[in-house]
């Protein structure tokens, strides 16, 4: 345990520029006071005392601001920088030297009983806001962008943005607009308002033809 602490004290003097000393990130970082509080959580949790486990996860959530279930598995190097609002079920699994931002989510869909969160490989960043939901994997070294919603496995070495999210960057290269939209090679969303436009039409139609019939009902003779 103490190991993997030093490998998260480290991660945050690599990663994060502001980073200055050992001892500023020892003192003044709650996404490291976050995973120390989760590793000793983390313990209990394996070694059966459970309730003291979910007290110490309590506690933690308190102080920090970021809640990890004491099941969770977290590998070495996790970086949670600042971290407030991140969330992180109780089947999630962290690979090594991942890095979260603020107000991730690492949830279920709740629709899933077992293994219902997801599992992040090694070197995955997740964005600010960032949600990835459900029984799904993140292959090794992918970027999750802010604001995505991931509901679908990410292949390695990938970059995925959205709502909900699809890979747009894959093993350095940008994906070509058919491979992004699913083979149409139009936005879907410009799509979806050009189908709305067109109903309109048709209903702006029929109610002329309408108002001609009553009109035309309406006229002496009619």
């Amino acid at each position: 345990m103490f190991d993997h602490i030093r490998a998260d004290i480290q991660a945050a003097l690599e990663r994060d520029p502001a980073a200055r000393s050992r001892l500023e990130v020892l003192l003044c970082y709650p996404g490291l006071h976050a995973v120390i509080g989760h590793r000793v959580a983390h313990w209990l949790w394996t070694h059966g005392l459970r309730l003291t486990a979910r007290f110490v996860s309590q506690v933690n959530r308190l102080i920090t601001g970021i809640e990890i279930h004491p099941g969770a598995r977290i590998g070495r190097g996790l970086l949670i920088d600042h971290g407030m609002a991140t969330v992180i079920g109780e089947t999630a699994e962290i690979g090594e030297n991942c890095t979260l931002y603020q107000g991730v989510t690492l949830g279920g869909t709740g629709k899933q009983s077992g293994k219902r969160h997801p599992t992040l490989g090694n070197g995955v960043v997740v964005g600010v806001g960032a949600s990835v939901l459900g029984d799904i994997t993140i292959g090794d070294n992918s970027l999750i962008g802010a604001g995505a919603v991931v509901l679908h496995p990410i292949p390695p070495n990938s970059t995925a943005v959205g709502v909900p999210a699809r890979v747009v960057r894959q093993e350095g290269k940008r994906l070509p607009a058919e491979a992004i939209s699913g083979g149409s090679g139009a936005d879907p969303c410009e799509e979806c308002r050009a189908a709305i436009y067109a109903r309109f039409e048709e209903l702006e139609k029929k109610i002329a033809e309408l108002r001609g019939r009553l009109a035309s009902d309406a006229a002496p003779g009619g």
